[in-house]
Formats: structure tokens, C-alpha cells, sequence
């Protein structure tokens, strides 16, 4: 995670890292390094998910696979990769779709957030249950972030195509208890 990234409540390496309780963040950039025996798990293959990366192994198991994600904004997680070029495989995945993470300024097509490259991950290693239990907190997070940052009308157009309404009507009330 990039120094810069710890305070924001809108990180969603932040968010990972309550929701995940095997998970570990560390903190680089700023002249921070890591070190890459804190890093490393034994007996896994690292992965260091990157846009500019290789896809993914054939017949990659999530038991022998360990990631990395970089979480900071695209230039800080750019630079932080080169601090850490060479730890592990460097991994794209076949992102598609839209950024549900509209919290932040998406740059272009196909950038994703660092918990949206998790959704896709576990989706890749069919991690159905994992993958929609973290995709509702995700929602969530962003939602009520944006009723948090006093944007009700952009909360209520991201509640129209959110599983968020459904899954949490009691908790959407007391949040936005004007909606309709």
C-alpha cells in the first residue's frame, strides 16, 4: 500500500484488509521499502497483479498461488512496482466491464480498483462465495462513502444497479432514510 493511501477512506486496500482476516498490508513509497522476506510466502507462487503483466498460469490453484496487490493511486502503484520488479510473476487478468468504484477518478478503460482486481481474481479461481460476499462490501463501501461525502443523488443512481438495495434494505433506510 502507498504511504499516501493509509488515511484515505476511500482505499480499498483499506477495506481488504478488515474484510479479509488472512490478508496483510504493508506499507511502501516515500522512500518506505519493503522487504521482500516479509513478503514472501513459502511453498506459493507470487503474484504481483499489474495491468502491464502476463495472464495468469494454466492451472494456477489458489492454494499454491500467493498475491500481491498494489494499492495507490496509477502513478503511485506504476512506482511501486518498479521498487519490487522481480519479487514474483507479474500477473494481469482479463478485466472487463466497468469500474463499480466511483469513489475516485478512474484514468481510462479497464482500470479497476485493487479490490475490483480481487473480484476478479477470485472469480478467476471460482471462488463464487468469497467473490460475492467481498462484492457486496465492496458496494456497500462505495455507497455509503458516497452518502458520507453528502453526494445523496450519485448514491441513489449507484443504488439503481447495486445488489446493495436487496441485500441490506433495512441498512439502506437508515442510511439514506429519504429515499424513496
Amino acid at each position: 500500500m502507498h504511504y499516501c493511501e493509509i488515511h484515505r477512506p476511500s482505499s480499498t486496500g483499506q477495506l481488504i484488509n478488515r474484510l479479509i482476516s488472512d490478508s496483510r498490508h504493508f506499507v511502501a513509497g516515500g522512500g518506505r521499502p519493503i522487504d521482500r522476506a516479509d513478503i514472501r510466502r513459502p511453498g506459493r507462487d507470487l503474484w504481483i497483479l499489474h495491468p502491464h503483466g502476463e495472464l495468469p498460469p494454466a492451472g494456477a490453484t489458489p492454494e499454491a498461488t500467493q498475491v500481491l496487490l498494489i494499492d495507490g493511486s496509477w502513478k503511485q502503484a506504476s512506482d511501486l512496482l518498479r521498487s519490487i520488479v522481480g519479487w514474483g510473476r507479474t500477473v494481469r487478468l482479463p478485466l472487463s466491464g466497468t469500474s463499480r468504484f466511483q469513489l475516485r477518478t478512474q484514468q481510462g478503460d479497464h482500470q479497476f480498483s485493487t479490490i475490483e482486481a480481487l473480484l476478479f481474481l477470485l472469480a478467476s479461481f471460482g471462488l463464487t462465495d468469497a467473490h460475492a460476499q467481498l462484492s457486496l462490501q465492496f458496494e456497500l463501501h462505495v455507497y455509503a462513502s458516497l452518502l458520507a461525502r453528502g453526494k445523496r443523488t450519485e448514491a441513489r443512481q449507484y443504488l439503481l444497479d447495486s445488489p446493495v438495495r436487496t441485500a441490506f434494505p433495512e441498512l439502506v433506510a437508515k442510511l439514506d432514510p429519504g429515499r424513496d
